[in-house]
């Protein structure tokens, strides 16, 4: 695919084509459960390239201020080729690099799943909100309940073997709301709601899809030897033509869980 051939870095596939695939519709959903407002101080944690960043940039408006902090350097150096005011940091969410009670909202989406010790990075984003303050973390639902991802699963199942799909399931780990709570339980969050909403996955092609999955670092980076590839492309082309809408352009829900509170 040439579009990716041309884009060097993993940040940088991310960008140009997961955040409109997925990502961008997310940012005014999650600044949102956060309550976000004009005049508002954000952080955003896990920011990769900004999508939620520019999000709670839009709506905090020249008389709030945000933070965007990641812990990958490539996505940060991307995300600052953004014609926006935000402070980018580098730092991990475990160990904020900012003072206690400084912003009104924390944010995070579709990096938590991620994160090395869940409880802390979520006893991390408490601390350095204000009093007051509102906390919206979300990530993937089950991937079952994604019909296009879970249908692809299954075929990379079939195809390779389970720790294929498992490798590409790795950001659906945290689809389960019992295990949200109970992580909220521990880091000393009593309150925390777990809300679903819904959002969609747009690739403009079948190809464009897999050649977007296969590309990433996260999941299936590296794993597919080329014939494995042109293999799944063929197989795929069945598999997903129930998604495929007008034009060829693939169309799927996937849900997302949301970890809403506010601290006392």
């Amino acid at each position: 695919m040439s579009m990716l051939e041309q884009v060097r870095s993993p940040a940088e596939i991310y960008d140009a084509h997961f955040v409109p695939a997925l990502f961008t519709q997310w940012g005014p959903v999650v600044a949102a459960e956060a309550g976000v407002r004009e005049g508002d101080r954000v952080l955003d944690v896990a920011c990769g390239t900004g999508a939620l960043t520019l999000a709670a940039a839009g709506i905090a408006g020249p008389s709030g201020s945000v933070v965007g902090l990641d812990a990958n350097p490539e996505m940060l150096a991307v995300a600052r080729r953004k014609p926006v005011q935000i402070e980018w940091l580098e730092g991990m969410a475990e160990s904020l690099p900012l003072p206690d009670s400084s912003f009104d909202a924390v944010v995070s989406q579709f990096g938590f799943m991620f994160f090395e010790d869940k409880p802390q990075a979520l006893r991390e984003m408490v601390r350095v909100l204000k009093p007051g303050g509102r906390l919206a973390v979300a990530v993937c639902d089950a991937v079952e309940n994604s019909p296009g991802y879970g249908a692809f699963a299954l075929l990379l199942d079939r195809l390779f073997g389970r720790q294929v799909g498992d490798a590409f399931r790795a950001p659906f780990s945290m689809g389960d709301a019992g295990q949200l709570h109970e992580i909220c339980r521990v880091a000393g969050i009593e309150d925390a709601e777990v809300v679903q909403r819904n959002g969609k996955v747009r690739f403009k092609s079948i190809d464009a899809l897999v050649s977007t999955e296969r590309a990433c670092v996260w999941t299936l980076g590296g794993v597919l030897t080329d014939k494995q590839f042109e293999r799944l492309l063929k197989e795929s082309k069945t598999t997903l033509r129930p998604f495929v809408i007008n034009g060829g352009t693939v169309e799927f829900d996937m849900p997302s869980l949301i970890i809403r509170a506010r601290k006392t």
